[in-house]
């Protein structure tokens, strides 16, 4: 069903509520005719780190991003949360929407969530893209190994307690000024408003516990993430990286027979925010090779 927001927004673009396995989505959806798109955000985002793309590209594609569960305005998770709840949730939308298959591009730690849906749902994708994203199993486990140039939230975020502790009250100076700035290679990036936005989100009760369910399953998925990839996929599969495109495209290659890689120069981890056109033109220009084949 239609919502009214519940926090900021972009003109040309409507807000929905949906019921799917056991929880409620929050997604927006911009766009009236084109093969759909599925934007899929990773931490510490929601859909709106997708604000300045979408626009870009509901002009020729009917374009749905959505708050995963435990994220922005989607219901909370339980402790137990998982990629394959998350997987499972975003299948049951895909098949909601009843548009087809879908252009499916997640980022980051949505990473193993989304090549669920790839691999048990193909008939569900329409193509697969993964922007500066790993898997487990894959050495997306290694993000965490802070001796080794890893990254210490991960390790807060899957200690049972210790986001409530450490990160309550302090949610705004962590995205701020450690996330964001952190892995940007563009320093004005991300504006006030856009830090209001995802402060707002990371603010309700339990907003850490999608993040934290779906880094504490990365930690432990690796043998079934490997036993999933061992039919690779068969649908178009884009690999886009910033700072992390020779991870990115390694990773992909390794789980699909049809891969293409765009490396974004200069970009850092969130190109959705830095460098919006230039992302936009290498998914339009992907999907339009899957939807107009010569």
């Amino acid at each position: 069903m239609n919502v009214s927001p519940g926090g900021a927004t972009i003109p040309g673009v409507d807000h929905h509520r949906v019921s799917v396995n056991g929880t409620e989505l929050h997604y927006v959806s911009a766009g009236t005719a084109g093969s759909p798109v599925l934007l899929v955000h990773g931490f510490p985002e929601t859909w709106w780190v997708f604000h300045k793309l979408i626009p870009l590209l509901s002009g020729q594609h009917r374009v749905f991003a959505v708050d995963l569960r435990g994220f922005g305005d989607s219901a909370t998770a339980k402790p137990e949360h998982d990629s394959a709840t998350s997987a499972q949730d975003l299948s049951e939308l895909i098949a909601r929407l009843d548009l087809g298959p879908v252009h499916l591009t997640g980022q980051d730690i949505s990473g193993p969530t989304t090549f669920r849906v790839a691999a048990t749902h193909p008939e569900l994708v329409r193509s697969y893209g993964a922007i500066e994203t790993g898997l487990p199993g894959f050495g997306a486990e290694k993000l965490a190994d802070v001796t080794h140039g890893g990254a210490w939230h991960i390790g807060v975020l899957v200690a049972p307690g210790i986001p409530e502790m450490l990160l309550a009250g302090r949610e705004r100076a962590f995205i701020a000024e450690y996330a964001f700035p952190s892995l940007s290679a563009t320093s004005d990036a991300f504006t006030k408003d856009d830090i209001d936005e995802f402060t707002r989100s990371y603010t309700r009760p339990d907003a850490f516990t999608g993040a934290s369910g779906l880094y504490r399953s990365m930690l432990t998925e690796g043998d079934e993430i490997l036993e999933l990839a061992t039919q690779k996929l068969s649908m178009p599969v884009l690999a886009v990286g910033g700072r992390s495109a020779a991870f990115t495209s390694a990773t992909l290659r390794q789980v699909a027979t049809d891969v293409s890689a765009v490396s974004l120069d200069g970009v850092g981890h969130y190109a959705a925010i830095e460098a919006p056109d230039r992302l936009a033109d290498a998914l339009l220009t992907f999907y339009r090779k899957i939807d107009s084949p010569e």
